[in-house]
């Protein structure tokens, strides 16, 4: 279960002030997976870092009985003087998982050669994001966050990782941002719509997408 309590999120600049999370109160059950849908710059991506604990809420708080994911592909964590390799043992170790078993998984998965042995900082952004979805998918966690903007690869890599996360959701559950209502089909069990920093969780799928086609003044998707 993720229980977010009074959960708010304010930017402010010297010209603006943007709220992207007002005061939510919500509760994603053990065993639903969430599509979190909203207009594009509604704060999704914001909420999911503030549930992943990366980034601090302007108030109120998120509480969970189990383990969050940072957002997969999310490299910000990643210490850029040290390599892939390096990067990806502090993990397993943080974390509890054997060393050597994480190292060779996200070894093989992301496919960087020689590059897994060299400083973070050389990585281009594709792969950075391989490094770390292949970290998250080395920890066995209950929920994973997943920003749909951070896929990167060629076709058959996207479909290797696409395979990977399929197989975890068989034991966990996740929190989706995506405008891909196939995609949302094929993974979400409930969905969640942010708007104007008021989010509504919807416990069937179908309704959610449908207030989403609403939102966005489209035919049903």
């Amino acid at each position: 279960m993720i229980q977010l309590e009074n959960l708010t999120k304010v930017y402010v600049t010297p010209r603006s002030r943007k709220v992207v999370a007002d005061r939510i109160n919500a509760v994603f059950p053990t065993g639903s997976s969430v599509a979190l849908m909203g207009r594009n710059g509604a704060g999704k991506s914001s909420l999911l870092r503030m549930i992943a604990g990366t980034m601090r809420p302007s108030s109120g708080q998120v509480l969970s009985d189990g383990t969050i994911s940072w957002p997969v592909g999310f490299a910000g964590s990643f210490h850029p003087e040290l390599t892939g390799e390096q990067n990806v043992r502090f993990l397993s170790r943080v974390y509890g998982i054997d060393t050597a078993e994480m190292t060779e998984f996200v070894k093989e998965f992301a496919e960087l050669g020689q590059h897994f042995y060299v400083p973070f900082r050389t990585y281009s952004s594709g792969m950075r994001s391989r490094l770390a979805f292949g970290a998250s998918m080395a920890v066995p966690f209950d929920t994973y966050l997943v920003d749909e903007v951070t896929a990167v690869g060629d076709a058959s890599f996207r479909a290797k990782s696409n395979a990977l996360f399929l197989d975890r959701m068989q034991n966990a559950s996740a929190i989706v941002v995506s405008h891909s209502p196939r995609g949302m089909r094929e993974i979400c069990t409930s969905g969640a719509l942010l708007d104007n920093g008021r989010l509504t969780y919807y416990p069937d799928l179908e309704e959610a997408i449908e207030a989403h086609a609403r939102l966005m003044g489209v035919a049903s998707m």
